[in-house]
């Protein structure tokens, strides 16, 4: 298949990237100057299969009042214009696969797909723009797949790219209580989960991207040492995270349990189920 991708150069493009050529798959990235240029944005969909919406600034920085505004004009934006442009297409891709985040949802609870509870801060209000953007590029031949992320494990980037050294060093721990839900997935199987979606072509609407057994941070941090064999005695107070990240500070201190129902139901297998699997895989892959 042609796989045109957005984000494509980022931490999840990059992975998606080698494992669908892996797989006999070529990928068309989609450049930012591209989004810009309605024809060219065109041109670059032409004779795609497939359209992966990965594009979005860094929520992990502070949050000052233009690195508010790059995080929602790189998602809503560069969503209304692949939406607008499979829309104009004679002949659109059968396939778009927009992202969405777990930020979504109230935090302090449990939520599947079904759940209406919602965040109504800014990142609620961000997530469920974007989801509106991407639902426009629904129409006869072309579905639209849109998928909740929660926190991507990888070795090479991401959350977990910023943390290893520290708990290496054993200076890992708690983040304020601890007891704020933290929703994850494997990087492997996020990319399982895309083909998964490929290959059961009546599927359509919202999944949550995240492993079966959410955990807490308490129970983040305390896999994390065991599987690098380093203690996690420290806590980081509230006032301290809030310093360095501002207002952004809330995706650290909150969150929530999100079960991914939809995928269990329709029949998806995870191959890392669990926080402990997960962590020993990602901490022991050869370079």
């Amino acid at each position: 298949m042609h796989i045109a991708m957005s984000g494509a150069s980022g931490f999840i493009g990059r992975y998606l990237s080698k494992r669908f050529v892996e797989n006999n798959h070529e990928i068309v990235p989609i450049a930012r100057h591209t989004l810009k240029d309605e024809s060219a944005l065109l041109a670059t969909l032409k004779g795609c299969d497939v359209v992966i919406n990965l594009a979005g600034a860094n929520i992990s920085e502070r949050w000052t009042p233009s690195h508010k505004e790059a995080m929602v004009s790189s998602r809503i934006k560069t969503t209304k214009a692949i939406a607008n442009a499979i829309t104009a297409m004679e002949y659109p891709p059968k396939l778009l696969i927009s992202t969405s985040a777990v930020g979504i949802y109230e935090n302090g609870k449990e939520h599947d797909e079904t759940s209406d509870e919602f965040d109504t801060g800014f990142l609620g209000k961000l997530a469920h723009d974007w989801e509106e953007e991407a639902k426009k590029a629904s129409r006869d031949g072309v579905r639209v797949v849109i998928f909740r992320f929660g926190v991507i494990l990888g070795k090479d980037g991401g959350a977990l790219a910023q943390m290893l050294p520290i708990f290496k060093l054993g200076l890992g721990g708690v983040l304020g209580d601890g007891k704020q839900g933290f929703s994850w997935i494997h990087i492997e199987d996020l990319y399982r989960a895309y083909n998964f979606v490929f290959e059961n072509e009546e599927l359509k609407g919202l999944f949550n991207l995240t492993a079966p057994q959410p955990i807490s941070n308490k129970e983040f941090t305390k896999a994390m040492g065991k599987a690098l064999c380093r203690p996690t005695i420290f806590t980081v107070p509230p006032f301290a995270l809030r310093l360095k990240f501002g207002e952004g500070a809330s995706i650290l201190l909150e969150g929530s349990l999100v079960y991914p129902k939809r995928l269990l139901d329709e029949g998806f297998s995870f191959l890392y189920p669990k926080i402990d699997q997960a962590l020993e895989a990602i901490v022991h892959q050869k370079e």
